[in-house]
């Protein structure tokens, strides 16, 4: 199968979409998201620490994996959030809503 081109104006990335800025993330969401990973990042530097430690205890090493845990999902409920708020909502205005949902489902699936 040969491979097709996106129309003029289109997207790649997200295919459907022909204005590429059109469901770009919030400025909030961003920030929020941003600092829940720079947590995370905090919580992982702090783990590779702690296993080059010989005398690292294995629960104090679980604990601090269930805290990156909880900073990645939040910093997916933000995006989640952000998303639901700025573009699901107004998918039925711009009649997307079917291919929003679908995209989203996608996402949410477990793999």
């Amino acid at each position: 199968m040969t491979p097709t081109r996106p129309a003029e104006g289109a997207n790649p990335a997200r295919p459907g979409h022909t204005d590429p800025a059109h469901l770009c993330m919030p400025e909030d969401t961003r920030k929020q998201a941003a600092r829940r990973l720079a947590i995370a990042r905090g919580h992982l530097d702090s783990i590779r620490r702690a296993l080059e430690d010989p005398d690292v205890y294995c629960l104090d090493v679980l604990q601090q994996l269930k805290a990156v845990q909880g900073a990645l999902n939040g910093a997916a409920t933000v995006v989640l959030r952000g998303h639901l708020h700025a573009h699901v909502t107004t998918a039925a205005a711009r009649g997307d809503a079917t291919d929003l949902v679908d995209e989203l489902m996608d996402v949410l699936a477990a793999r």
